[in-house]
């Protein structure tokens, strides 16, 4: 009797006790992400950038919302919010009363596909599927039908009137105490809605600095930046794998970018040009998979340095 029903129960207990940390404690368990990124001209004093995403918002997630309030506790020069503010028709005054501390500082901002449409119900086995197929969002997938809208317009003027800057397709400028970052950003690759060709030609000039932001990784996106020397790229949309298996990592991406780039800070080649790349892990998850699993939720403050 024992040989026979031992294993299976202890393994059920283990699983069962996985599950009971991935969604009552990893989910919640913020973290900082601290990394330092050489991109700057000689002589440039360093500059500290908070990036922001994936955060998901589902009315009621307190927690999540007093964490991102007490980032402004960080006193960063600017913030990027790489996009997916939402998971909740609902959460637009709660996603604006978490970073309302955060909009005080100068930013710029880019859309992700759940700020525009609700998330589904999935079997999180697709996404496993998907990898093996090489098929990523609308990249050979059918449209979307029969989903949600959001009400991003509410989002959108929000930031706008906190002075964000929206990259959305678009380029914009940053004014610091005597210093101008120069921002191109694109809108999500993942549902399709990048237009490189509307802000291609690379760093402006009279810049002191010229960054890239892009919602999900995708390598088109990645070449397209890279190959017109942007020194950095910051990207979100992987939630760092989400379920990772502890000492090998994530699993899928849930775009094309490899799993050994899925979070954190890394470099892109493409064209002969090279750039650092951040991917951050973000601080949420779809409202119909509430759980993390070696892979908690995370900010991340950047300090970028003059460069070697």
């Amino acid at each position: 009797m024992r040989a026979r029903y031992g294993v299976p129960l202890t393994l059920t207990a283990v699983g069962a006790a996985g599950l009971a940390y991935a969604a009552g404690f990893e989910v919640r368990s913020f973290r900082l992400r601290r990394v330092t990124v050489p991109v700057l001209p000689r002589g440039m004093r360093p500059l500290r950038v908070l990036q922001v995403s994936d955060i998901h918002m589902v009315s009621g997630q307190r927690k999540k919302q007093r964490w991102l309030q007490s980032l402004a506790g960080l006193r960063p020069d600017f913030v990027i919010n790489t996009g997916d503010n939402l998971s909740d028709t609902e959460g637009v005054p709660e996603t604006l009363d978490a970073l309302g501390p955060l909009m005080e500082f100068p930013g710029a901002y880019v859309f992700g596909s759940n700020d525009y449409y609700g998330p589904k119900l999935r079997n999180p086995a697709r996404y496993l599927l998907e990898r093996a197929q090489g098929r990523h969002g609308l990249n050979g997938n059918a449209p979307a039908v029969g989903v949600v809208h959001n009400p991003w317009e509410e989002l959108r003027d929000a930031f706008d009137a906190a002075g964000w800057v929206g990259l959305s397709n678009s380029r914009g400028r940053l004014k610091l105490e005597g210093i101008e970052i120069a921002l191109t950003g694109l809108d999500d690759p993942h549902i399709k809605r990048d237009r490189y060709a509307e802000v291609a030609g690379g760093p402006e000039s009279g810049a002191d600095l010229s960054l890239a932001v892009v919602h999900a990784p995708y390598l088109r996106s990645l070449d397209a930046f890279t190959a017109d020397g942007y020194p950095l790229i910051l990207a979100g949309h992987t939630h760092g794998g989400q379920l990772c298996i502890p000492f090998y990592g994530a699993l899928v991406t849930n775009c094309d970018i490899d799993t050994d780039r899925v979070k954190g800070l890394s470099t892109h080649t493409a064209a002969g040009h090279t750039s650092y790349l951040h991917v951050s892990a973000g601080c949420g998850t779809n409202r119909y998979t509430p759980v993390r699993f070696a892979c908690p939720p995370e900010a991340t403050l950047l300090t970028l340095t003059a460069r070697d």
